[in-house]
Parts: C-alpha cells; structure tokens; sequence
C-alpha cells in the first residue's frame, strides 16, 4: 500500500557517518525540527555491484540537494560496523570512501518492515516447532522516499534489484513539489525548473495544451 500522502513513520533507527560514528536518526523529527525536505534512498547490501554507483552519485549530487534544502540520507539492512568498513574502502576496490551523508543501519528490520520494502519472496510456518521460514533475501529494494518539512512523503519509489536509479529525476520532483507549495500551480508531464506550469483547472490546461 502506498504511503504517498502520509507522515513517514516515526522511528529512530541506528546510522553510521564517515567518521565511525554510530547514532541515532528518525527521519520524520529531521525533517519537522530542521524545516527540511529529505531524501532516504534504500539499497540492498554493502559491498555489493550496483549500490556503490548510487551512493556515489548521490554524494556528486549532494551539493545540489543541499542547494534546495534537502538532507539526503542513505539506508540498508547492515550493521554499523559494515558501514564503517566499506565507507573506508577506497571507491577504486568498490568501496564508498568519501560518502558524508547518514547511512541509516536498519538491522533489525523494524523501519523496512514498516515500509513493505523487503525481499520477502514467502512465509512458512511449522506448526509442530514453531519455526517461521522466510524465502527470498530479507533485504530492502532500491526504494526511494521524498519527505517535506512536514513530514509528509511526496514521493516514493521501488526498483528492483538489478536497477540503478537516475538521480537526476530526484532533484527533478524536488524542484516540482517545492514550485508546487511556493506558486500554487500543478507541474504538468516533463516538467522542469523553467518551464511552464498550470492553474489545476479546465482553463489551465486548456491554456497550456494549446501551447504545448
């Protein structure tokens, strides 16, 4: 079930920084305390193949979400000390050495079960042992959560293992939701910083088809 529309769950979870410290983070209090929107993008292991990439080009990109007021915050389903250890590896061995965003360290699951972002594939029961068997990796999808300064999520995504995400269009649905909450216009298909919007109204988009 989606949870576009609704405040993002009020949890702190254990997160790691480039220095080795470990802390706590609850998303929805950083963006309500710090009138920030935030981004928390997913991903399922360190020191696997495609998630260096992302968290690579979310650390490149990381002057333009600030530009916008944007926190970003990475997360998996590692320990701290995982984290810590491939933010240690240098980028030329696959590691993630000069990342300096949050990465959250969700290993008791309890904001990705929240969240239905797990490879959960099946469960079994056994009723004579009581053992519950679960199929597939109980890691997250490459899910992705755009939150405003209220709290509320705007935005959220989830590809599938194999697929690396555009950040670009990240940076894109921010600059639209804050045209959105600063004009009071709707931001039609393709829109982008510049570009025309629309009065959310039958002449609105009658005046903006005929143009475009």
């Amino acid at each position: 079930m989606s949870l576009v529309g609704k405040k993002f769950p009020n949890l702190s979870v254990d997160a790691m920084n480039e220095m080795g410290d470990t802390f706590k983070i609850n998303v929805l209090e950083e963006a309500q305390k710090n009138n920030k929107k935030v981004l928390l993008f997913w991903y399922p292991k360190d020191f696997t193949f495609v998630c260096p990439t992302e968290l690579h080009a979310f650390q490149q990109a990381l002057e333009e979400f600030e530009k916008r007021n944007v926190m970003v915050i990475g997360a998996s389903c590692d320990t701290p000390e995982v984290h810590f250890a491939w933010l240690n590896t240098p980028k030329d061995n696959g590691g993630i050495e000069g990342v300096t965003y949050p990465i959250l360290a969700d290993t008791n699951r309890n904001l990705s079960s929240r969240l239905g972002i797990l490879d959960i594939t099946a469960e079994s029961y056994d009723e004579e042992t009581g053992d519950l068997t679960l199929e597939g990796d109980n890691v997250t999808y490459r899910a992705t959560y755009l939150i405003d300064e209220e709290g509320k999520i705007f935005h959220e995504g989830v590809n599938d293992m194999p697929l690396g995400r555009n950040v670009a269009e990240f940076l894109r649905l921010i600059d639209a939701y804050t045209h959105v909450q600063e004009k009071g216009e709707v931001c039609p298909a393709n829109w982008e910083e510049g570009k025309e919007a629309m009065n959310a109204d039958r002449d609105g988009v009658a005046s903006y088809l005929s143009l475009n």
